[in-house]
């Protein structure tokens, strides 16, 4: 098959389960275009591969840990591009692929609808109103204006890809909501994750280890900043701080001799499989990977995401880590390191999740239903 995946840049996120999944179907030769923008177009050709730049569909703005809904519309409307559309649609048309998968990007989905190619969509979170909700009228009824299209958009597309482990395990369930007609569209693949652990080497680090991928610049930085004051509390528990892209981390003096920072890794795999605990937002595919290796999540979910807030309470309620606020005091931060760290329970449900995450293999799990549901009719 020939496939182009189209990917949301907001949050790499997205753009990690899609490597996931191309590096997947190339294993077997299937032919795979990307389209991206931004970060995520960087770290697809970071990796190795190619990508088409496509239009971004939005922009999310924020500062001091919360999400600013006005800033982040204005963003969008600011950077909308009027040809995105046609662009869109040339690029499939030149492409021919036998399938558009699409990560949460919308206009993928409309060109291949025009020019009859089935289309799959990969999605976390359908009640993407939610973020309208308390912010005036106006506000209020963008949300329902974007309820209807979305659910349009739902009933258009062949099949929903939700890269998450099946009910009861799923976490980003607080974020679904479908119509009956659509639920018979989804398909639950495990977690989309570009590494199996099996697959990966453990690295040498002190113990106990916590990795942190809290990045250091931006709206995040305070969080940042307070994981390292945290540290300073016990010597005896050993950080790895993931600083990000935009962060020099010499600018961090005086570090206490059980932080390492370093800047953005392609592969973080190995600190997952070699920690104890994770310190992450409640980004669905960070918590994903962390869990599909089995280890315990400290989510600090940006305010007023409410995606991420509600990925975040299920981590709490499931008992596979804790979810904190940015508020949080490095003293209390310390005392929920010390409880998953001392706790077993935690530990036991994650691996739980770490031999389900095996046994479903997510992106063998999607290339199998394409290659059945398109496959066959490719001439």
């Amino acid at each position: 098959m020939k496939i182009i995946i189209f990917i949301c840049g907001e949050g790499l996120g997205h753009t990690s389960r899609c490597l996931a999944l191309g590096k997947e179907m190339m294993s077997v030769g299937h032919e795979v275009h990307f389209g991206a923008y931004g970060y995520s177009k960087e770290l697809i050709e970071k990796v190795g591969y190619n990508a088409h730049e496509i239009p971004s569909e939005i922009k999310l703005v924020g500062k001091a840990g919360t999400l600013d809904f006005k800033g982040s519309i204005e963003a969008t409307l600011k950077s909308a591009q009027l040809l995105g559309g046609p662009k869109i649609l040339k690029l499939t048309r030149d492409v021919t692929p036998e399938v558009v998968v699409s990560d949460s990007y919308y206009l993928g989905i409309l060109a291949a609808k025009a020019l009859k190619i089935p289309v799959y969509l990969i999605l976390n979170q359908s009640n993407m109103e939610e973020f309208f909700k308390s912010r005036g009228v106006p506000i209020r009824l963008l949300g329902e204006l974007t309820k209807k299209l979305y659910n349009q958009v739902f009933e258009l597309v062949d099949r929903i890809i939700i890269p998450d482990y099946p009910l009861p395990y799923t976490v980003c369930r607080e974020n679904l909501n479908f119509t009956p007609k659509v639920r018979e569209k989804l398909f639950y693949s495990g977690p989309l994750v570009q590494k199996k652990y099996e697959e990966v080497e453990e690295i040498p680090l002190k113990k106990p280890h916590i990795v942190s991928l809290i990045g250091g610049f931006g709206y995040r930085e305070p969080i940042f900043r307070k994981v390292l004051e945290t540290a300073k509390l016990d010597s005896g528990i050993y950080y790895t701080l993931i600083s990000g892209p935009s962060l020099d981390p010499s600018k961090f003096t005086d570090l206490p001799e059980n932080v390492q920072i370093l800047q953005f890794i392609k592969d973080p795999f190995p600190y997952f499989k070699s920690s104890d605990a994770v310190i992450a937002p409640g980004g669905h595919s960070t918590i994903m990977e962390a869990l599909s290796f089995g280890i315990p999540v400290l989510s600090f979910p940006d305010e007023g995401h409410n995606e991420q807030e509600s990925n975040a309470a299920v981590i709490e309620e499931e008992g596979y880590g804790r979810r904190l606020s940015y508020s949080t005091p490095p003293e209390v931060i310390l005392e929920c390191i010390r409880e998953v760290l001392e706790d077993e329970e935690y530990r036991n449900k994650t691996e739980r999740l770490r031999r389900l995450a095996k046994e479903l293999d997510g992106p063998k799990a999607i290339r199998e239903m394409l290659e059945k549901d398109v496959g066959a009719k490719t001439p």
